[in-house]
C-alpha cells in the first residue's frame, strides 16, 4: 500500500468505521459486504455476475500477487460492486500477466479500499450477519456516508438476475455441436459455457426473462440454468418458465439455478446469515458417499425442510452446516446443485455434473 493513494473509508450499517487507503478507482460505492476465503480466483471473483451488488471482502492478506490476464476472465467486465483487500500487491509476477490488478480496476472503475483489518471485519461480519456498507475515497464524513448507505437496497428480495442477464440472445462460441443447449443468463459464468461447449454442445445464451415457450420453440435437447446474483424469489418469471420446462426437457441447474429449479417445484429458499464465498467447501454426495471440494459463492441456500421428497431428492449436503447442496427431481430429467462445478478447487471434482446432463440429452 502506497501512502500516495487517497484516504478511503467503509462504513458499515452497524456503525462500524475503517479507515485506510484507496485502491482501484477513487469514487464511492455501496452493497453488501461479504467476504470470499480464496487464496486465489481474485480475477474470477471480481468478474462474476453472481458478485453483482456486493463489496467483496478478501480473507488472504495479499491480493494481486498474480497480476491479471485476459483468459481467466468469467465476463466482459467487472461485476463486484467494490473490493475490500488488507494488502494490495503493487509489483505483481507472473508469466500470464499483462497488467497488475490495481491498473484493471481502474481501468473497470471498481472502487475499493485497502489496509484495513480484514480479520476483525470477516468476525464482524461471521458474528452479526451480512451488512450492507459503504466505501468512499471522496468524503470521510460520518454523517454523509450514513445517509448515504441509508438508502442502499437489502438484498432481500432483490432481483438482480434482471440486472446482469443478456439482453437479446446469442450463440456461445462456434455454436456447432452434438447437443443443442439453451442456456438461461441469469449471471451466467464464461467457463460454464467454455465446457459445455466442450462436452459436444452448441449453446445459445438466452435473456432471464425469456419464457418456456420460446425454449421449447427451439427445440432445444437440454435446458441449463445458471448462476447468478440476489434473491431467487423475486426472480418470478424465470420461476414459472422453469416450472413449465420441468417434465418437457432435461434441466441441471447451477447456483441461483438450483435455487430457482428448487422454487419452480414448490420448495423454500431462506437468506444465509452470511453466505458461503470461496474455493473450499466440503460437500457430501449422498448418492456416492464421496466428499468434493467445492467452489461456492451464494448467499442464499433451499431450505430442507421444504423438500418434498416425493418430489425430488437432496442429492448432496455442505459438511460445514448441513445445507442442502444439490436436488435431483424423483420422476423428472432434472437436477441442479448449489455449488460451481465449472470452477477448479478439486480441481475436477465436480466435472461429473457435466457428463450427467450429457447423459440425460443423449436419452
Amino acid at each position: 500500500m502506497t501512502d500516495e493513494r487517497p484516504i478511503a473509508t467503509l462504513l458499515l450499517d452497524n456503525g462500524a468505521v475503517f479507515h485506510g487507503r484507496a485502491y482501484g478507482a477513487v469514487g464511492e460505492t455501496a452493497g453488501e459486504v461479504c467476504f470470499n476465503t480464496g487464496m486465489t480466483g481474485y480475477q474470477e471473483i471480481l468478474t462474476d455476475p453472481s458478485y453483482a451488488g456486493q463489496l467483496v471482502t478478501m480473507t488472504y492478506p495479499h491480493i494481486g500477487n498474480t497480476g491479471l490476464n485476459p483468459e481467466d476472465v468469467e465476463s466482459e467486465r467487472v461485476q463486484v460492486a467494490g473490493f475490500i483487500v488488507r494488502d494490495g500487491v503493487s509489483s505483481p509476477s507472473n508469466w500470464r500477466m499483462t497488467q497488475p490488478l490495481e491498473d484493471y480496476l481502474v481501468e473497470q472503475g471498481t472502487v475499493g479500499i485497502q489496509g484495513i483489518d480484514t480479520r476483525m471485519l470477516v468476525r464482524m461480519i461471521r458474528e452479526e450477519g451480512a451488512m450492507n456498507g459503504i466505501i468512499s475515497s471522496e468524503t470521510d464524513d460520518e454523517s454523509t456516508l450514513k445517509a448515504r448507505l441509508a438508502e442502499v437496497p437489502s438484498m432481500t428480495g432483490l432481483d438482480l438476475a434482471a440486472r446482469v442477464t443478456c439482453r437479446e440472445p446469442y450463440p456461445w462460441g462456434s455454436g456447432k455441436g452434438r447437443f443443442k443447449v439453451a442456456a438461461y443468463d441469469f449471471g451466467i459464468k464464461w467457463n460454464i459455457l467454455r465446457i459445455l461447449e466442450d462436452h459436444g454442445c452448441a449453446v445459445t445464451v438466452l435473456p432471464a426473462s425469456t419464457p418456456a415457450r420460446d425454449v421449447l420453440a427451439m427445440q432445444p435437447d437440454g435446458v441449463f440454468l445458471s448462476n447468478g446474483p440476489g434473491d431467487p424469489e423475486p426472480v418470478t418469471y424465470a420461476i414459472e418458465a422453469v416450472r413449465e420446462l420441468l417434465g418437457q426437457v432435461p434441466l441441471f441447474g447451477i447456483c441461483l439455478g438450483h435455487q430457482i429449479m428448487a422454487l419452480a417445484l414448490g420448495f423454500a429458499t431462506y437468506k444465509l446469515k452470511y453466505g458461503h464465498r470461496g474455493i473450499n467447501h466440503p460437500v457430501k454426495n449422498l448418492e456416492t458417499g464421496q466428499v468434493e471440494v467445492t467452489s461456492q459463492n451464494h448467499g442464499f441456500a433451499v431450505d430442507g425442510e421444504s423438500v418434498d421428497e416425493q418430489v425430488a431428492r437432496v442429492t448432496h449436503i455442505n459438511l460445514n452446516d448441513d445445507t442442502v447442496e444439490g436436488l435431483r427431481c424423483v420422476q423428472l430429467p432434472a437436477y441442479s446443485v448449489q455449488y460451481h462445478p465449472e470452477a477448479s478447487p478439486g480441481p475436477h471434482d465436480a466435472r461429473y455434473l457435466f457428463e450427467e446432463f450429457i447423459g440425460l440429452m443423449g436419452e
